[in-house]
């Protein structure tokens, strides 16, 4: 305890005696924090640099990439709208008509500041600035109508390079384009006519300029950064969103003491003429302004650390010395009270430690004597705590076995007398190994036991545990769970053994066992997934679905399935779906088992059941088909009466145009009359074609949405010749606006064609003058409704028993088959089919199809057999 004072002069050791503790331990903790601090500031001040700078270059980077993809996707929402316009209906109609011829120059027909037919305003609907320029071009890159929103004509060099801006396949695509100095967006799509043939292609043509780079980034950021196309070769600005604060035509470089400048390419433009950069400039200003601001910050909070630091490392120094001095306080009073010391006489201020430094040896050498007190003491406690550990054995239930270093038993239980079939008296002094374990165990249980001595040689750690095979003393055996622990007594080390009968335990795995190959023996596709997606467990015959997901277990579902799994475990039911792999088709059920967090999802394949119905559709189109052919060969006699007539009127004009040329009358009204005349007839004949063509050509199943309306009035074109032999007039009762309706639109005008030939066939048998026929449309209560109405004989009631029935007819020549497909089709959309007739007055056959979308206007009124119109039933 004299140490200190060899260390320590003599003056400075007068002035600690005299000096309180606390004040001594204000000082030492002022100095450690200081000297702590002034090397963790030096530190921090190099990592806070470094990491502002990294910081700092990421945002840049960002920045930068946000402004490019703003940039990108306001040039998408151009190729989008372009897509839209050339789909257009307006323009496919307009198309119709026209048939451009492959001339070798063109006069391309200028639409200047007005907006023609076929163009509708998409773009302002769009929030997009109006294009400069929209162009329709033929198949061979000509331009032949050009749309010119201002006064600027589109430049010539744009207009020679326009053949290039033309895509070979069906996509749309986007260029830009360069004229001088001034960059354009170029988007072409193709275009097609009502018929589906191709025309050509539609390009829209807007300038990349100020308010176009404006209108991409939104709006002016805070920090006022600026966007640029770049000139990639000659480093020039070509056009930006602030042209007040950089000057199109200048070089990048004039700009780098003012800016940060960041420039990525743009190489997903191709057929670009030129090399382009897209620029972000950042003011300086506001980089060193957000610098300044984020040294502040630190100085203020190295500042406030400083003085947080020295005073709490000040004020816990404090605090130990003062606890220090109670202790020692506290030991002169124990040292008085329970080894009779008498306590020193301290000064009142002193220093307490350095007092009590002579005062300790004496203090040490009374702890030597009630140490050897304490070891009595400890002793009997010893002997107490054997009594304990003996009750504590007696009482166990399971086997404790005690060996010495070389395996014999040395302590024996009650418990191990019981499950090994052996008295403790037989037991102890007896090879444990060779009394209780089998020659093939014997081998696993020494290494069981030496590694319970490697073990407890190290760190803390488990005793070390395995499974055995034990036999009884009578020769049975049964399994085992056993636990060692060494215990090392001065230089004897023994060994406790811990003996649980396993025997329950193994019967109930082996029924959990039996229970779980129930999964993996199903021929069906068996999973378990947990919450996150991934697969816990996967039977043998999930092996195709897994790997038409590439998955399997231990890894995760598809992204898709993932959000499945979620779902069903956050709504506590079950989920049914189908997936389909291309050749074979899967239904997959979701069983949510929420109180272990995971789902069963049991699979199905269903690849034949799909097929069978894929074919039944099949075989439904190949029978609409012939039963459309069925129905043109019945109206082939009409079809050809009207186009007749077209056909012979252009001949009479075309013969009469071809006199007066002959004859020298050269009189130009009559000959453009002529001419319109023969145009006209000419697209009257190419409507009755078109009309022909869709009642007859075979295509597959498509349903789109469609108005009612137009379908009722299509299928009333293909009848008029019928209509007109039988001196009748179908009278329309349509709805107000469109009927939306989700269908295939060939099967429901093969439907509607069917209800009104039946009805003409009917009408023939009334005289002329007194044949009624009229069609209705409603919509009301979410469904569609269509009804044809005629005053025909009527059916009567033993024949509407079997009208919907295959091969059922009163015709001579019919097939029976119409009104079959008909509710097949129906039955196919949703929808219904019903008759009702009145023997002598008439026939109403009534469809009904769901609506294509809520919310459409109900109609107040049913839909009622007698008409306005006078038709009867």
């Amino acid at each position: 305890m004299n140490v200190p004072r060899l260390f320590i002069k003599p003056a400075i050791y007068r002035l600690l005696r005299h000096l309180p503790m606390p004040l001594i331990a204000i000082l030492i903790g002022l100095l450690a924090g200081l000297g702590v601090w002034g090397v963790l500031d030096q530190v921090q001040s190099r990592a806070v640099e470094r990491i502002f700078n990294q910081e700092l270059t990421a945002r840049l980077d960002l920045r930068s990439r946000e402004s490019l993809l703003r940039f990108d996707q306001y040039m998408a929402n151009y190729a989008a709208t372009a897509r839209l316009l050339a789909n257009h209906r307006r323009l496919a109609q307009y198309l119709e008509p026209l048939f451009w011829f492959p001339e070798d120059s063109v006069q391309p027909v200028v639409y200047e500041q007005f907006q023609p037919f076929w163009l509708p305003d998409f773009f302002g609907r769009n929030a997009l600035l109006a294009p400069s320029h929209v162009l329709l071009m033929d198949n061979r890159g000509q331009a032949r109508e050009i749309y010119q929103a201002g006064d600027e004509p589109l430049p010539a060099e744009m207009l020679a390079e326009s053949p290039g801006w033309a895509g070979t396949g069906d996509d749309v695509r986007a260029v830009l384009a360069r004229a001088g100095d001034q960059p354009y967006l170029v988007v072409s799509d193709r275009v097609e006519d009502a018929g589906g043939y191709g025309m050509g292609h539609l390009v829209v043509v807007v300038p990349i300029d100020a308010d176009f780079l404006a209108a991409s980034e939104g709006s002016v950021s805070a920090d006022s950064s600026a966007v640029a196309l770049v000139d990639a070769d000659e480093q020039r600005i070509l056009a930006t969103n602030e042209p007040q604060e950089l000057f199109p035509g200048t070089q990048m470089e004039q700009w780098a003491d003012e800016f940060v400048i960041t420039s990525q390419s743009l190489p997903e433009y191709e057929g670009s003429n030129w090399n382009m950069l897209f620029a972000t400039f950042i003011p300086h200003s506001s980089v060193d302004a957000m610098s300044e601001r984020v040294v502040d910050f630190e100085r203020n909070q190295r500042l406030i650390a400083a003085l947080v630091f020295i005073g709490v490392f000040t004020l816990v120094i404090y605090l130990v010395s003062a606890r220090l001095n109670r202790v020692l306080t506290r030991m002169t009073r124990f040292s008085q009270r329970a080894l009779d010391i008498k306590q020193p006489n301290f000064k009142r201020g002193g220093n307490q430690l350095l007092l009590l430094e002579e005062w300790i040896q004496h203090f040490t050498n009374l702890v030597l004597k009630a140490r050897e007190e304490m070891s009595r003491r400890h002793a009997h406690e010893m002997r107490e705590t054997e009594a304990l550990k003996a009750a504590i054995m007696e009482a166990s239930l399971d086997a404790i076995v005690t060996l010495n270093r070389a395996g014999l038993i040395i302590d024996y239980n009650p418990m191990a007398e019981s499950m090994l079939g052996l008295t403790a008296a037989d037991a102890v002094h007896g090879d444990f190994a060779r009394c209780f374990l089998d020659p093939a165990e014997q081998a696993a249980f020494f290494g069981i036991l030496s590694q319970s001595g490697r073990r407890q040689q190290g760190a803390r750690r488990p005793h070390a545990r395995g499974e055995l095979r034990a036999r009884r003393a009578d020769g049975a055996r049964f399994p085992v769970e056993m636990s060692i622990v060494p215990i090392d007594i001065d230089d004897e080390r023994v060994y406790t053994l811990y003996i649980h009968d396993a025997t329950q335990r193994k019967a109930a795995e082996r029924e959990i066992k039996s229970l779980a190959r129930f999964a993996s023996e199903s021929p069906n596709p068996i999973l378990r997934v947990n919450a996150e997606g991934l697969i816990v467990y996967a039977n043998a015959a999930s092996r195709p679905l897994t790997n038409a997901w590439a998955s399997g277990p231990g890894e995760l579902l598809p992204a898709a399935w993932i959000e499945e799994v979620q779902a069903a475990l956050d709504e506590g039911h079950n989920r049914e779906h189908e997936d389909d792999q291309g050749e074979q088709i899967y239904s997959l059920l979701f069983v949510p088992i929420t109180d272990l967090g995971y789902v069963n999802i049991y699979a199905r394949d269903i690849t034949a059941v799909r097929r069978a119905e894929q074919e039944s559709r099949q075989h439904q189109s190949e029978l609409v088909h012939v039963c459309r052919l069925s129905t043109m060969g019945e109206v082939a006699t009409g079809m050809a009466h009207e186009l007749n007539q077209p056909l012979a009127a252009i001949v009479n004009y075309a013969k009469g145009a071809s006199r007066r040329l002959q004859s020298g009358m050269l009189d130009a009204p009559p000959l453009v009359e002529a001419m319109r005349q023969i145009s006209a007839q000419a697209q009257r004949a190419g409507e009755i074609i078109r009309r022909l063509r869709a009642l007859v050509g075979k295509q597959a199943p498509i349903r789109s949405v469609v108005d009612l309306n137009y379908l009722v009035r299509e299928v009333c074109g293909f009848l008029e010749f019928e209509t007109a032999k039988l001196e009748l007039r179908i009278a329309l009762d349509l709805a107000d606006g469109e009927i939306p309706v989700n269908v295939d639109l060939v099967q429901i005008e093969q439907v509607l064609l069917n209800l009104l030939r039946n009805s003409l066939d009917a009408l023939e048998m009334r005289p002329a003058g007194q044949r009624e026929l009229a069609i209705l449309t409603r919509a009301r209560a979410g469904q569609a409704i269509v009804g044809v109405v005629d005053n025909g004989p009527g059916i009567p009631p033993e024949r509407m028993v079997h009208l919907f029935d295959p091969f059922y007819t009163t015709k001579e020549t019919g097939m029976g088959m119409g009104l079959a497909i008909s509710q097949t089709i129906i039955d196919d959309h949703g929808g219904e089919i019903r008759a009702e007739s009145e023997p002598g007055a008439g026939t109403m056959f009534q469809v009904r199809l769901p609506l294509a979308e809520q919310g459409a206007a109900d109609i107040a009124h049913e839909l009622e057999p007698p008409l306005a119109a006078g038709v009867g039933r």
